[in-house]
């Protein structure tokens, strides 16, 4: 086993219709990743496009994934991406949508609980764990009384948009961050002010 390997799991649905989705974020920043690794995703055998490259020759190396089942469902292919690279759970990163944060702001955390998020429920499920990291980013919470579910499953408004890439950057260097200096590294860097 490489002892500096991480597999970063973004989370989201497959397929065009949701790409821009709020839900999707997660797997814009394992797609920015990948790209920043000159490196496509292709099929694996583990229900999931998997992308790998090291972040420097002879540093970390990254296994990015994106489940190609639904968000709801993430938990199988985590489980057997996790078993297929021999990793423990403290090398998985999961980046996820979260609606308890304001928009454009960006949380580090490991362990915990799944906060109503039904794809870490899932995640948390099928591993058997929940000590793994969670890179947090903020969608806000919907409008009036507009139903949450629904609120997800729409794309970034346009003032959104505007500002999406510097969030999607951030948090993939916070991945980077993670990968090259630790947990507590990246925390003291990227983290909104409470």
């Amino acid at each position: 086993m490489d002892t500096n390997l991480w597999l970063v799991v973004g989370l989201g649905n497959p397929g065009p219709d949701y790409a821009g989705n709020r839900h999707n974020v997660g797997q814009m920043v394992a797609a920015q990743l990948a790209d920043r690794l000159t490196s496509n995703f292709k099929r694996h055998k583990t229900a999931a496009l998997v992308a790998e490259g090291r972040l420097s020759p002879g540093g970390p190396k990254l296994v990015l994934a994106k489940p190609t089942t639904f968000m709801n469902v993430s938990g199988s292919p985590v489980a057997a991406l996790l078993r297929f690279y021999s990793l423990p759970a403290s090398r998985l990163i999961v980046v996820h949508d979260d609606l308890d944060l304001p928009f454009d702001t960006l949380k580090i955390k490991v362990g915990g609980g799944h906060g109503g998020h039904n794809g870490l429920r899932d995640i948390i499920a099928a591993t058997g764990t929940n000590e793994f990291i969670r890179i947090r980013m903020g969608i806000g919470r919907p409008p009036g009384r507009q139903n949450p579910a629904d609120f997800v499953l729409h794309d970034f408004v346009a003032a959104e948009r505007s500002i999406l890439p510097n969030l999607i950057a951030d948090a993939a260097d916070a991945i980077e961050l993670i990968a090259s200096d630790g947990v507590v590294a990246a925390q003291q860097k990227f983290h909104a002010p409470s």
